[in-house]
């Protein structure tokens, strides 16, 4: 379902502290349209094309991570502003903050990382992909959007970007990494080398 594409130049990109530009992308569209579901499947190919990606999930709603009664839940009741919970296989941290923080923002959390992914975001000024099932909309969210990359839909659109179907998924990785010139960089891991 894909079509020649050639927009203008769309990136957003985050800087790591070591130097490194992070592309990033936002998969967008409305409630139960399958944005998660793409993530997943997307996600799942990049890695196995070597690709470490990051996500940053939006919330317009607000969310609760921690449960009640745990430490760190405790701490924050408490009042610490901010709480890391750490382990030998990963760090999880809850924050309180001031404002709704833009992507590029969050990014500084991804280090090391080749791609960030974004879920939600279908009003911000990155480069994004909509999800569109026509079962939940009649219309598209973003198709005046001059940040859209791309559609992944069940049906047709007149519209003057590539569409891809929802299980185009090496199709729309092959895009994304050529539309946001992901750039991969092979360092051997500690357990490579031993």
């Amino acid at each position: 379902m894909s079509e020649p594409h050639s927009p203008a130049a769309k990136s957003a990109v985050s800087q790591s502290p070591e130097g490194k530009t992070i592309p990033l992308a936002a998969v967008s569209g409305f409630s139960n349209s399958g944005k998660t579901t793409l993530l997943e499947k997307l996600i799942s190919e990049m890695r196995g094309r070597g690709i470490r990606v990051g996500t940053i999930k939006h919330d317009v709603h607000g969310f609760e991570m921690d449960r009640p009664g745990k430490d760190t839940w405790r701490h924050k009741q408490a009042g610490a502003s901010a709480t890391i919970i750490s382990s030998p296989r990963r760090i999880g941290m809850v924050m309180d903050v001031d404002h709704d923080h833009d992507p590029l923002e969050l990014a500084v959390f991804m280090e090391g990382m080749d791609l960030i992914l974004l879920e939600g975001y279908k009003n911000a000024a990155i480069p994004k992909i909509e999800v569109f099932r026509s079962a939940v909309s009649r219309k598209l969210h973003c198709a005046n959007d001059p940040n859209l990359l791309a559609v992944v839909t069940d049906s047709i659109h007149e519209i003057h970007v590539p569409c891809f179907g929802h299980d185009d998924i090496s199709d729309i990785a092959d895009f994304l990494i050529q539309q946001l010139k992901v750039w991969i960089e092979r360092v051997p891991s500690a357990s490579a080398t031993k």
